[in-house]
Formats: C-alpha cells, structure tokens, sequence
C-alpha cells in the first residue's frame, strides 16, 4: 500500500470540537477511512454503504477478506435500513444495552454491500457507547463499518498510540480520544439463530442476556478455534490479538499455575530467551525471574480486561521472545478475557492441575 500522511487530531468527548468531527465525516463520506475510540476498543471507520471503502479497511489492516465488518449507527432509527427485520427479543436488548458493548446480528437488506458483511447475507450492528464514536457517525452519513483499528491478528487497540503503530501512513486521520474504557471488543450476539446464539463473549454478559431474553445458546468456536466454519462474526476464525512473542496460557489452582509457570520461565531464561509473565496482584510478588506485569486483581475482572491488550503490545515493545500468563475465571466478563487470550495464544494451554 502507498503510504499517506495520516492525521492525528485530539478530541475531548465531554466537550467536542465539532469543527474536527465534521472534518472527519468528511473524509469518510468521501470514501476515506478514520480512526476513532469507543468505549471497547479504538475502531478503523469506513462509509458501510461504500464497497470500495469498505475494501480499504481490508488492504489497511490486512483483514481477511471474508471476515465480516460491523456496521456501527448513532441511533435505532437507523437500523430499518440495513436489517431486515429487528425481532422482539433483539429490540428489548438493544433497549437495555444501547448504546454499549453489544453487537446485534440480522438478516441484511440489499443496501448494505458484501463487500461489508464478508460476502454473507447477515449484518452486524452496533451503537457504541461514546459521544464521539456517535457524533462521527452521525458525520459519516449514519453507518460506519468498523472492526479494530490495528493491523489484522494484533492485539487490538486501546490507545491511539496504538493505533499510529500499526496504520500510521495507511489511513486518513486517527481521533485521540484516550484510554478506552472496556477494553475487550463488544459481545456478538446472532439474532438469526433460535436460540439467539453469543459468537464472541464481551462486557454484555450471557448471564445479562438471559435474565433479560431467555435462553442464549454460546457457539463452541468461543472455546475451540479448531471449527473450519465460516465465521458469522470477525474475530471467529483467525488467531487473534496476537503478541510478537509466543503466549502461553497455564491454568489449574493457583499455586500450582505459579510453580509452573516459574519452572517454564526458567527453563526458556537458561536457554537465552526474553520471557514475559501476566501475573496478578496475589501472585505478582512470587516471581522472581523474567519481566513481570501486573494485570490486575483476580475479583476485578473488568481491570483485567481493560489491561489486557496495551500488556500484549507492552511485551511486543521491549522485544520478549516468550509469555506466560495465568488463566482467569470463564463466568461474566470472565469468559471474555479468556476467549481473547487463548485466540492470542493460538490455544496453546497447560493445564498444571490441582483444581
């Protein structure tokens, strides 16, 4: 790809300079593409209804091309146009989770492009919880398709600095808007299926859901990448969110998990390697070797997943050739930080017992 001059522009959510959105709605009204923060990760913005903007998010970030986008709105108007029909348990969901981490999926009308949906008849939607992300949107003529603004199989984004690391030179402008909040992508939630079926875990929870809907079915791609089914949301069926480094999750009890993870990082260390370990508050102190980080509390799970990527892309920057990192609990937000840690580590775990 040639490279361009790519814009960086700060923006203050609480107080936005609407000179700048505007500026950038016009870039992807024309075609173009704009970074932008969200409450979940930074997202690469396209017009959805362009196929040829669309395709460029692809050449950016490397993306597969049959890995289909989400298609973002400001408001719930806006969903009559691109989905078929919204059924009563998807309007009762997006009434209580919109706007917020939750992407809805829905039989597409002939308005939105295959070029957006990776040549499938369904579309993914979602209304971001953050005042600029809408705003832009808005800007933008109303849909934006946008997956995460990093280069394809790299942790996803959290700062705009990340951003600038991987597409600086490949896209128009990046909005800096700070530190996401949530920091693990929305939870995927297929309305086609009966029951409606999670495709990728997030912050919206399958225990939120069901007390609101009933019964919500989990695809078994979410713990075994092994499926060669075609994926129905992105992130099903590559490895994902991968460090340079090789990631290695080990799970059992804790103290089991800790002596072996000491007992790889020494053995990789006698052999020459840099080795990185995501530890946590209560077991940070027992590692003496390697370069440690701290992730978090083990009962505060939404630390965890707001630390996870920018330690991946931490770990990335000072050259570590190994990691190991302890597994966390598979309830709530939980099962989201584990989804995304095991695709980044291409699903290599050890089991050290003692459970």
């Amino acid at each position: 790809m040639e490279s361009m001059k790519t814009i960086v522009e700060q923006i203050d959510f609480r107080q936005m300079n609407m000179d700048i959105i505007t500026r950038a709605g016009e870039i992807l009204r024309a075609g173009g593409l704009v970074a932008f923060p969200t409450e979940t990760v930074y997202g690469l913005g396209a017009d959805a209804l362009n196929e040829q903007a669309a395709k460029k998010i692809y050449a950016a970030k490397g993306r597969p091309s049959d890995n289909p986008l989400i298609v973002h709105i400001a408001d719930m108007e806006a969903i009559g146009r691109i989905a078929e029909a919204v059924p009563e348990k998807a309007r009762a969901a997006a009434e209580a989770f919109w706007p917020g981490p939750l992407t809805m999926i829905f039989q597409k009308t002939g308005e939105v492009p295959m070029g957006t949906t990776g040549g499938l008849n369904t579309v993914a939607v979602r209304m971001p919880d953050h005042n600029a992300a809408r705003a832009l949107i808005r800007a933008g003529g109303g849909y934006i398709a946008a997956p995460s603004a990093n280069t394809s199989g790299r942790p996803s984004p959290t700062t705009a600095q990340h951003v600038e690391e991987d597409l600086n030179g490949k896209i128009d402008m990046i909005l800096d808007g700070g530190a996401v909040e949530i920091g693990v992508e929305s939870t995927i939630l297929d309305m086609t299926a009966k029951p409606p079926m999670i495709l990728r875990p997030g912050a919206v929870t399958r225990e939120m859901l069901e007390e609101l809907i009933g019964e919500v079915a989990v695809d078994k791609t979410v713990i075994d990448a092994g499926s060669h089914a075609a994926p129905k949301a992105p992130g099903m069926k590559y490895r994902h969110y991968a460090p340079k480094a090789e990631l290695t999750v080990v799970e059992g009890s804790i103290s089991r998990t800790v002596d072996e993870i000491i007992r790889l990082t020494g053995e990789k260390i006698a052999e020459g390697f840099k080795v990185g370990i995501i530890a946590t508050e209560e077991t940070v102190g027992r590692y003496s070797m390697g370069e440690v980080k701290c992730i978090g509390a083990r009962g505060e799970e939404e630390t965890i997943a707001s630390r996870l990527y920018g330690i991946l892309r931490e770990f990335d920057g000072i050259g570590i050739d190994y990691i190991y990192s302890e597994a966390f609990g598979r309830e709530g937000i939980g099962s989201a930080v584990m989804n995304r840690l095991l695709k980044a580590a291409g699903q290599r775990i050890i089991d050290a017992g003692g459970k």
